[in-house]
């Protein structure tokens, strides 16, 4: 057995046992949702939100650098409702295949999930269990907290104060938002300025997940740790970790990403969702879509 697999072997039986390691997805842990008519993938990475958002066609190439940097650029056009309108409308509003790694953890059902995609199917996952659901929000009066917390009975959501948590649920976080149950993303430039300022400050995580959070470790899914946004965002929500930090799964990283691991103490297992979906369950992997072949 290689070392990779047995990293693999090791990882899955700690998912399955709840045994403090908390998966974080990355646009990648949508990997195989489609369009059911047309077979498109669901826009989930930063060049496909750019294209999805622009009716298909590229941006100028300052802006097709990062999402956030395109998004505030039709912010500055067309107001903020029309980024908030494009999520909804691509997130809730259009049909999507379940990813197959969705339907993994949807057997598994970790009491902890964190989750940097603005889609439904980590909530659809949970459907059928009550749960904790957290969202980050930006640039809004009224509160001194950058988070809206909501309670799943089974049957609908409703907003409860951080003080009243009921201890013994899944929780649920996903801090740039998501449509339901009303739409609230984090998405522009300046969305993430306001919303990783009182992250780093702790207004952005309620206080019994401070709490809870302590020596927990990450097992990171679909994410690429190329881009400052991403990094920031997950070094403060994983603060307080044990150590190691976590393990990525990063096929072929680069060395920014090997040095940015390094330094954080999240060590890089070399595959990538399809491989552990197929120590997961391999019946699921085969729905993976197949990379191409190299040249």
């Amino acid at each position: 057995m290689s070392d990779t697999q047995a990293q693999l072997d090791s990882l899955c039986q700690r998912l399955k046992q709840h045994d403090g390691l908390v998966p974080y997805l990355g646009p990648g842990a949508l990997a195989g949702s489609v369009d059911p008519d047309t077979g498109a993938s669901i826009p989930a990475d930063s060049d496909s939100l750019i294209l999805a958002m622009n009716n298909g066609r590229p941006m100028a190439p300052r802006l097709m650098w990062e999402f956030p940097r395109a998004a505030m650029d039709i912010e500055l056009k067309r107001g903020r409702s029309a980024v908030n309108r494009f999520l909804t409308q691509t997130y809730a509003t259009q049909q999507w295949t379940r990813a197959p790694l969705h339907d993994a953890l949807a057997e598994i059902k970790p009491p902890y999930v964190v989750d940097i995609n603005r889609d439904l199917q980590l909530q659809q996952t949970y459907k059928d269990a009550p749960h904790i659901l957290i969202r980050g929000i930006s640039r809004i009066g009224g509160t001194d907290y950058r988070f809206f917390i909501h309670h799943f009975d089974g049957e609908q959501y409703q907003e409860i104060d951080q003080h009243f948590i009921p201890k013994t649920l899944p929780i649920l976080f996903k801090p740039l938002g998501s449509p339901d149950p009303d739409p609230t993303f984090i998405a522009s430039d300046a969305d993430f300025v306001d919303y990783i300022t009182e992250l780093m400050g702790g207004f952005a995580i309620p206080a019994f997940l401070k709490e809870y959070r302590k020596g927990l470790q990450y097992l990171f899914l679909g994410l690429r740790f190329t881009r400052d946004t991403e990094r920031m965002v997950m070094s403060d929500i994983t603060y307080a970790a044990g150590a190691p930090r976590g393990w990525a799964l990063i096929p072929k990283p680069t060395d920014k990403e090997r040095r940015f691991c390094k330094r954080i103490g999240v060590e890089i297992v070399e595959a990538d969702v399809q491989d552990l979906l197929q120590t997961l369950n391999p019946e699921l992997a085969q729905r993976m879509p197949q990379a191409p072949a190299e040249a």
